[in-house]
């Protein structure tokens, strides 16, 4: 899939946002197509951009007249210009763009994917670039204010905020968000925590205008006592109130790993979303094996720490991951569980092994604290007894 969707999930889900996209047919055809299915359902609007017009000199005209056609919208507050290779190769000036026209912003959104190779990257690149434009860093800070970084499953949110608001955290603002005011408020707080580690551009300009970074996830009962004790210490807030909150926590998460302390087997995890090594520590947390792990981005700071816990745990960790290296993966150590892409869970499918896709299947549950850790350990639990069923059905197919 073409990275740039990653971008447009992030932007299309703005209110009062109109996304301008230059590209050629086919991108604007596919991107269109994902961006209704995946996102939020509405319309992009394209000058159309086709080798004549490259060749003619008039795309820059084009590209204007349409962002003018758009503002006269006055519902239309925000007109992101994302670019893709094509627009990109032949070359987008920012600065012949207008920063205003009508009643909306225009900000350039650059998401070629000969420079950004997943789709999570190009999460970070639009959250980067609406936070450069549009974040109040010269404003007053506010007290006890944290950004939550990272697309999560709305209960994840609610819950989240419910534990922040315990342990004394006054001002919550989770990126990506539906409205243009979240980033301008994001360059008022005072530190925020990345659920995510491929981020790096964001977290590189919140650093740079002096906001405190929070590593990590509360996802399995360790991360989340440490997770909720980084925070307090990050804002200053009450020790006692913090230490008491992380340990309460930590013993509902502890309580739901006893549940599920008759679970076993092997699991190979395989995405392409990039949160892929959180969920392997809950597994492992979990009495689980997880021999092997991939992940489409590339290895990064902000999930160091990830990688050194499964490392010393035993998981092979593959990052820009091949399908190749992935198959070779399920040959070699033989689960009894693919939580992987469609087209890995075809393969261990047909070898009579139960998969399912991790998008549909992870993304889409809340994965944070005891109610996260919850809901995914029961849906592994249920699969990992369904082997016996993938296997008969394999030899019914193949005899």
């Amino acid at each position: 899939m073409c990275p740039a969707f990653g971008g447009l999930r992030v932007l299309t889900r703005i209110d009062g946002v109109q996304v301008c996209l230059v590209a050629d047919q086919g991108c604007l055809y596919g991107l269109t197509f994902v961006s209704h299915f995946y996102a939020a359902r509405k319309s992009i609007i394209s000058p159309q951009l086709m080798n004549v017009q490259i060749s003619g000199g008039t795309m820059i005209d084009d590209l204007r007249h349409t962002i003018e056609g758009i503002a006269l919208d006055p519902a239309v507050k925000f007109i992101p210009v994302v670019t893709t290779c094509v627009a990109e190769t032949a070359g987008i000036a920012e600065e012949l763009l207008p920063r205003k026209a009508g009643n909306a912003e225009v900000v350039l959104v650059r998401l070629p994917a000969f420079q950004i190779r997943t789709h999570p990257e190009a999460k970070d690149v639009a959250v980067a670039t609406l936070v450069k434009r549009f974040a109040r860093f010269d404003a007053p800070k506010k007290a006890k204010s944290l950004v939550v970084l990272g697309e999560i499953f709305p209960v994840d949110a609610m819950t989240i905020g419910g534990i922040l608001q315990k342990i004394g955290v006054e001002s919550v603002i989770v990126l990506p968000g539906t409205a243009l005011e979240d980033y301008m408020e994001a360059g008022q707080a005072q530190a925020c925590a990345v659920l995510h580690p491929f981020y790096e551009r964001t977290v590189s300009l919140l650093e740079e205008q002096g906001m405190r970074i929070i590593k990590g996830n509360p996802i399995g009962a360790n991360a989340t006592v440490q997770w909720i004790r980084r925070i307090g210490e990050a804002l200053g807030l009450d020790p006692l109130k913090v230490q008491t909150v992380a340990e309460e926590e930590g013993q509902k998460a502890r309580d739901v790993l006893t549940q599920f302390k008759h679970l076993r087997g092997k699991v190979i995890v395989a995405g392409y979303e990039g949160n892929e090594l959180p969920l392997v520590r809950l597994l492992l947390e979990a009495g689980l094996d997880v021999p092997y792990a991939s992940t489409s981005i590339a290895r990064t700071s902000l999930g160091e720490e990830d990688h050194k816990v499964l490392s010393t745990l035993g998981t092979e960790i593959r990052y820009r991951k091949y399908l190749e290296e992935d198959m070779q993966a399920v040959i070699d150590y033989e689960p009894d569980l693919v939580i992987g892409t469609t087209s890995l869970d075809s393969f261990a499918k047909e070898r009579g092994i139960p998969a399912i896709y991790y998008t549909n299947n992870i993304s889409a549950r809340p994965l944070f604290f005891a109610a996260g850790a919850a809901t995914v350990l029961s849906m592994i639990s249920a699969l990992l007894g369904k082997k016996a069923i993938f296997q008969k059905m394999q030899k019914y197919f193949t005899e």
